[in-house]
């Protein structure tokens, strides 16, 4: 668990993270070992989540030396498979990390919402939605290792 106490915003206490595959941790279908071995070293404190539609029908072979849980959402009604999947987790103990039109519901239902600007680019509306903007997978990653600066950033 990810205890977080934000001065003058909230504390929040993170059992889950839940990730969007493409565009957020895979760039063209494909995640980074150095992503891969961030996701390993979280998911000693949390349990990691990824949701995607498998554009690319190689998310499973990809992530198989993570300690993630995959699940394959649809590719035609993600956005409420992605929205109803965190209400069900539990969306006060969940941070949702997305880029995509498709993840909205489940940035505005999670406990803390944060948009990847990433090689892809994001959606307006998923960053509009969100609690925090970040260039890329790693630096978010880097922020739950070392939640000081996830505090630093978001106290008022």
């Amino acid at each position: 668990m990810l205890k977080l106490n934000i001065p003058s915003y909230k504390m929040i206490e993170i059992k889950n993270l839940i990730f969007d595959y493409n565009g957020t941790l895979a760039k063209d279908g494909l995640v980074k070992d150095i992503t891969k071995n961030k996701l390993n070293k979280l998911s000693e404190k949390v349990n990691i989540y990824v949701l995607t539609a498998d554009t690319f029908n190689n998310a499973k072979k990809n992530l198989k030396d993570t300690n993630v849980n995959l699940h394959i959402i649809s590719k035609e009604n993600g956005t409420n498979d992605k929205g109803d999947f965190i209400k069900e987790l539990g969306n006060k103990d969940s941070i949702a990390i997305g880029n995509g039109n498709n993840d909205i519901e489940m940035i505005k239902n999670a406990e803390l919402g944060i948009c990847i600007l990433g090689d892809e680019g994001c959606s307006t509306f998923t960053m509009i939605n969100s609690d925090l903007v970040i260039k890329n997978i790693d630096d978010c990653l880097n922020l739950f290792i070392n939640p000081k600066r996830l505090i630093a950033t978001l106290r008022k």
